[in-house]
């Protein structure tokens, strides 16, 4: 066995991923790094973080730094394990350190607002039901329209300026991945369009660990992730008991290992300006 292989066996016992798991990840040297243009790249993954509790906000961004990656962040004013909130003051040196890393933003709505249909009878009038997570109005259903929306989305693009001094992307993530149509519309119509992930992109941190431990999550996306596929995980999520966030480093080691490289989704081909 290669001392880089067993290195890295050493690394997943640590970080807690499975000797067998990390196993199937190829031997051979590592695709330079995805954050440009390099010619060894067999093809582009692109990893996209939402704010979630911000629990391992820090082990992921030292992860994505050790390995040259550069992320897609959506965010959202989620409340955080430091009981305070992802877009509050105390989280502006966090957010400048990202900019400075070229990585880049989108927004998940400001209050973490899900979106359902409205009433039959409301349809016609483009109105829909906006029921926020956190802020003012959180836990109540609102028929909210276009320009509402819009408002929210750029809500996050305001608060963000005003903790970095760079602006987001023209792109959202509605919580939960999805929304109706006369939201995506109303979305687009102020600029925004909408990101959602591949389902070999989705990562599993939402999942319970007790049943989808980091091993299994990793052998899955190791043998599911294609290229140009969205991936999508949180900055940390209340409903696992183990954190997920050990999985990235053997997950960004196996792709690079198979040749993929990783982008923003500004260098993405459906979402380049």
């Amino acid at each position: 066995m290669s001392r880089r292989l067993w290195v890295g066996l050493l690394a997943a016992v640590l970080t807690g991923i499975s000797p067998a798991a990390y196993a199937l990840v190829p031997s051979g040297p590592t695709a330079s790094p995805g954050a440009g243009g390099s010619a060894a790249c067999k093809g582009r993954v692109y990893l996209t973080l939402d704010t979630g509790n911000m629990r391992d906000a820090e082990l992921i961004a030292a992860t994505l730094a050790r390995h040259d990656v550069r992320a897609t962040f959506f965010l959202a004013n989620e409340k955080t394990v430091r009981n305070d909130h992802s877009l509050d003051a105390s989280w502006a040196g966090y957010w400048r350190q990202r900019v400075a890393e070229g990585h880049r933003f989108g927004s998940h709505t400001f209050d973490h607002v899900y979106f359902r249909e409205a009433r039959p009878d409301a349809r016609a009038s483009g109105t829909f039901t906006a029921r926020p997570e956190f802020g003012a109005q959180a836990a109540r259903d609102l028929l909210w329209r276009g320009d509402e929306l819009c408002g929210e989305l750029r809500r996050v693009d305001t608060r963000f300026r005003e903790l970095t001094g760079q602006g987001l992307d023209p792109l959202w993530r509605a919580p939960g991945g999805r929304a109706p149509a006369v939201v995506m519309e109303a979305a687009r119509t102020c600029g925004y369009r909408h990101v959602h992930w591949a389902d070999a992109g989705f990562l599993g941190d939402e999942l319970p660990s007790d049943r989808f431990p980091n091993d299994r999550l990793l052998a899955q996306a190791l043998s599911r992730i294609r290229a140009g596929d969205i991936l999508m995980a949180h900055l940390g999520i209340w409903s696992r008991k183990d954190p997920w966030a050990p999985m990235l480093d053997p997950l960004i080691d196996g792709l690079k290992r198979r040749g993929l490289c990783f982008d923003t989704l500004d260098r993405h081909p459906d979402y380049q300006r």
